[in-house]
């Protein structure tokens, strides 16, 4: 289906206006991502007053477990928990015996960029406040997001703004997983993220050049900074360079960060980073379940 869907997706983008080729784009996104529903079984709670201020928990086993929790994607306009967190992750984590959530933001453009970040911020507080309730280590937390939720926990792990006015410390997280995200460097990226995301860039991030640059967790990666960064991404030209310049910089200011290549190009391999992640089957899987076992022990 996929491979008769490009096939179709190529021809039409190649006649069609710029807004008929974002119509498809957005089309071909939405039929990608099917299958990418999480697992059922989660407790659900709010962690803000706004309906999407809510997240979804899973119980880990053992004493204080420590707690994974996903940030999901959607171009900071579209997506939720329940249909962009992966089919495989919540049992593959929990199996190892890690505690889960998966949250909520506020979207554009009923929220900012801004808002979204603190959104992310606040669920950790408040997940963290109700640690002792719900069984986990709250000392053993780690951030994981894809695509626009890459960035995002990139950016609340390089900008302590986020964290202080949700009353965290930067060590309330012990690590970041970013997973293939190409906004790291909001300006370099709309300059040179081609005209597929255009329309997507300006919305979540504007015109102006400094907005841009808090924006963008490679310009933030002075410390402090969350302790550890595991930065993951397939083959595609900008969330390559977006990722290694992220990785560099965090190095550059002392924060220890990885940065991998998986398989897997252009669209489908974004998609499937997520779809797959948790699957041990996946390379990706691997290489994140090492280096959570040697953060977290």
């Amino acid at each position: 289906m996929r491979g008769r869907l490009s096939l179709f997706l190529i021809p039409a983008l190649l006649t069609a206006s710029a807004a008929d080729a974002q119509t498809l784009r957005e089309r071909w996104r939405a039929r990608l991502a099917e299958g990418q529903q999480s697992a059922p079984g989660g407790q659900a709670m709010a962690y803000g007053k706004d309906a999407l201020q809510s997240l979804d928990y899973w119980p880990g086993k053992g004493m204080k477990p420590p707690l994974l929790v996903f940030v999901h994607g959607g171009g900071w306009k579209r997506g939720d928990k329940d249909n962009a967190t992966g089919t495989t992750k919540v049992d593959h984590y929990t199996g190892l015996g890690y505690a889960f959530a998966s949250i909520n933001y506020r979207l554009v453009p009923d929220a900012t960029v801004e808002q979204q970040a603190q959104d992310v911020a606040d669920a950790i507080a408040h997940l963290r406040g109700k640690a002792g309730a719900l069984g986990f280590d709250p000392d053993r937390i780690v951030l994981m997001g894809h695509s626009a939720g890459a960035h995002l926990v990139a950016l609340v792990g390089t900008d302590m703004r986020y964290f202080a006015k949700a009353g965290l410390q930067p060590d309330a997280v012990k690590g970041v997983i970013p997973l293939d995200g190409a906004a790291y460097d909001v300006a370099r990226q709309m300059q040179e993220g081609g005209r597929a995301m255009a329309g997507t860039y300006q919305q979540a991030f504007g015109t102006d050049p400094a907005r841009q640059k808090s924006l963008s967790p490679t310009l933030q990666a002075a410390k402090p900074n969350a302790p550890a960064f595991l930065i993951l991404h397939v083959d595609r030209t900008d969330g390559t360079a977006q990722s290694n310049a992220l990785a560099a910089a965090l190095k550059q200011a002392g924060t220890p960060a990885e940065v991998h290549a998986l398989e897997g190009r252009g669209l489908r391999g974004h998609m499937q980073i997520n779809r797959s992640m948790g699957d041990p089957a996946y390379p990706g899987t691997a290489i994140v379940d090492a280096w959570l076992k040697q953060l977290l022990g």
